[in-house]
């Protein structure tokens, strides 16, 4: 064997080396991606299912002989602003996450009001319709808590794959931008309370 075969060979086994090593990098920062991406599909499904069940529930208190007009305006505008914020998954952008969120926390508030003022008609209280929905709501929230933290998961291993040296030089050349996380507001991990006391006396 020539001599110069020898050094030629160890450099092609080196960049074979790297080759597959940036190729791996690349196919698990996809696929980190993605999985991420679909978390966030489903946290907006989930909010997607709550509006779509506070529209129902707005239906069915409107046929409350006078119910606070006041609250269910609120409720129904909240909605409409809720409704009206998506993000695409590929631009999720702090300030667009920050957007999304407000909209959010207004309906939940909305939604609290509405809830607390049904304690004062117990025609509501006894619909087995609006029963029904509660109890739906109520399962959507924790719903909504799930897919928020499996989202903020996804992201938080994306983010490490991306940031950690060496991986972080591969991921400016493949253009893999860290991802923004699900920043909960003080108090907004918790649902609102859509339950009620029956025995209460009025």
């Amino acid at each position: 064997m020539k001599k110069w075969l020898i050094p030629v060979i160890i450099i092609g086994v080196i960049a074979f080396g790297i080759y597959r090593w940036a190729v791996g990098f690349n196919n698990t920062a996809v696929e980190y991606e993605e999985n991420a991406k679909t978390a966030w599909s489903n946290v907006e499904s989930s909010y997607q299912r709550r509006n779509d069940l506070i529209g129902n529930l707005v239906k069915t208190v409107q046929g409350a002989a006078d119910f606070e007009k006041e609250t269910l305006t609120d409720v129904i505008s909240a909605r409409a602003k809720a409704t009206s914020v998506n993000i695409n998954a590929g631009d999720l952008t702090p300030e667009k996450m920050a957007q999304f969120q407000k909209a959010q926390v207004g309906m939940s508030g909305a939604l609290s009001k509405l809830l607390v003022s049904v304690e004062r008609y117990p025609e509501l209280k006894a619909n087995a319709n609006f029963l029904e929905l509660q109890s739906q709501i109520e399962g959507t929230e924790n719903r909504i808590n799930v897919t928020r933290d499996r989202f903020n998961a996804g992201v938080n291993v994306y983010n490490k794959l991306i940031k950690k040296f060496p991986g972080s030089f591969l991921a400016g050349i493949f253009n893999f931008d860290e991802m923004d996380r699900f920043k909960s507001n003080p108090g907004s991990e918790n649902a609102p309370d859509v339950s009620f006391d029956f025995n209460k006396k009025k």
